[in-house]
């Protein structure tokens, strides 16, 4: 059964009968919200939510939100349980979401959470709490 047969079927239950054209225009009314749903962020918005997907980069953002400052590289460590090469590897995953910015000072690097990042951080807290 084609995607169409199926709406054509739902739309016959919910509207008491249906044709072509009340098919064809809800296509259209649906084609409009996909367009609206997908825009150009939603590539960056599934790359966001997929370097967030791991508890260790997560907890990587977490820590950098609640430091409201930047930490240096080596702090990272002793606070998580995975190997100095895990915690590049993370970092450098979400810098490229978008979620940390890197500076190198001397020898150093040092990471700090993005404005992006502090508002999902924060939409997350608060949806705790509903």
């Amino acid at each position: 059964m084609s995607s169409t047969e199926r709406l054509q079927r739902y739309l016959a239950d919910e509207r008491d009968g249906c044709g072509d054209e009340e098919v064809s225009q809800r296509l259209a009314e649906l084609e409009e919200i996909d367009t609206a749903a997908g825009g150009p962020s939603l590539d960056a918005d599934v790359g966001l939510l997929s370097a967030l997907a791991n508890e260790t980069r997560y907890k990587i953002v977490r820590i950098l939100h609640v430091a409201g400052e930047e930490l240096c590289v080596c702090e990272f460590a002793p606070l998580l349980n995975v190997s100095d090469s895990a915690i590049s590897h993370a970092l450098s995953q979400l810098t490229d979401a978008g979620l940390v910015t890197r500076r190198k000072e001397g020898k150093w690097r040092k990471y700090r959470a993005t404005a992006r990042a502090n508002a999902v951080l924060i939409a997350l807290d608060g949806s705790r709490e509903l």
